[in-house]
């Protein structure tokens, strides 16, 4: 497998940040979108790793060495996260918090399975990633199965009678989502009126809402992300139309609000329950906003995959994958996510997915 890269790839992939001593150090990464339309995720995974560094390295760090961080730029595309990946591999990293879209996690995977390197995302929902993936993938986030189910019952519990279109934005995470939660609303005797797939990065969707405001839909599913949902949402509004818009995790940053304004308001979308009002993050929480940044979606999904990493590399007086997959599959770790353990796929033994709301720009439970 190539692993080298044109100096131009290089610098547009992955980007080096050097924390603590050059000496006795060892390279853990994080990787994601920290450019493009969802760079407001990778800033949280960058922020969610830079902490947990800095918080283990004032400790001592792990194994008595000092961590180095190393950040990859995916920008959510499956080609340039096989190209941060290998870049990985060439650079001694050892462990990857990441990445964040399951259309680069899955690609990715393959090559840190072949380069024997440990794989925790906090962020990639889709099944494939840990179905398919190698003994080295985990997640602390959970599966678009398990936010299906609990969108689909929902949907068709509190929507009786009303008419439900399903859209998707064709990646693996958006389809994937918006197909789980069609799955169980089907399986609980529904029948959607519309499923329709659109394109990520377009500026206008006023011709797919006049298509859902003709045929009367009352409630949308949008299986995407933040970027287009918030601009339906928006446009729909603009158009004097105002159905009832659904949503996944993708949802949860401020950016959001930013596109939505007012439109925003009322927006429902399935999330895990936030680590942010768990009592053992508070320090950490507290930390995060004395230094003005609120760490929000999966800025501590990532801190937490960082804290299970280390505390499995403790256990075993070892940063060998082989040992580590054993011990995260044996053990419950503490961490700002709470106490988490493993099953044998990788998926996190954690709390499933509740309903959030957006009011007055934040969001919270729905109540």
């Amino acid at each position: 497998m190539m692993k080298t890269l044109s100096g131009a790839l290089v610098a547009a992939a992955v980007a080096v940040a050097g924390i603590g001593s050059a000496k006795a150090e060892i390279a853990i990464a994080t990787a994601g979108p920290m450019t493009g339309q969802y760079a407001s995720f990778g800033e949280q995974m960058k922020r969610g790793a830079e902490m947990a560094v800095a918080d283990l390295n004032a400790k001592g760090g792990v194994l008595g060495q000092k961590l180095r961080l190393v950040v990859g730029d995916d920008a959510c595309d499956p080609k340039q996260a096989v190209a941060v990946a290998n870049k990985m591999a060439s650079d001694g990293v050892v462990f990857v918090a990441g990445h964040f879209c399951s259309g680069s996690s899955i690609p990715a995977s393959k090559v840190y399975t072949e380069e024997g390197i440990l794989q925790i995302s906090p962020a990639s929902t889709n099944p494939k990633l840990t179905e398919e993936g190698g003994d080295n993938v985990f997640r602390t986030c959970g599966r678009d199965d398990q936010q299906g189910t609990v969108a689909g019952n929902y949907l068709a519990d509190m929507f009786k009678g009303k008419k439900v279109a399903f859209l998707h934005d064709k990646t693996a995470y958006g389809k994937g989502l918006a197909d789980e939660t069609l799955k169980q609303y089907r399986n609980r005797g529904m029948k959607e009126v519309m499923y329709e797939a659109y394109t990520a990065g377009e500026k206008d969707y006023s011709a797919l809402i006049s298509k859902m405001k003709a045929a009367g839909v009352d409630v949308f599913y949008v299986g995407g992300y933040h970027t287009e949902a918030g601009l339906m949402i928006r446009q729909a509004h603009e158009q004097g139309y105002r159905p009832q818009l659904i949503s996944g995790d993708a949802l949860v940053t401020d950016e959001y609000w930013k596109i939505t304004g007012p439109a925003g308001e009322g927006t429902l979308m399935t999330f895990s329950p936030d680590p942010r009002k768990n009592a053992v993050a508070k320090p950490v929480v507290e930390k995060f906003r004395a230094g003005g940044y609120e760490p929000e979606g999966y800025t501590l999904y990532t801190y937490g995959a960082i804290q299970a990493w280390a505390q499995a590399a403790e256990k075993t007086g070892s940063t060998d994958t082989g040992k580590l997959v054993a011990a995260l599959r044996g053990n419950q770790f503490d961490t700002v996510l709470g106490q988490i353990g493993f099953d044998m796929k990788g998926d996190v033994t954690a709390p499933g997915y509740v309903f959030y709301e957006w009011k007055d720009g934040t969001y919270d439970y729905a109540k």
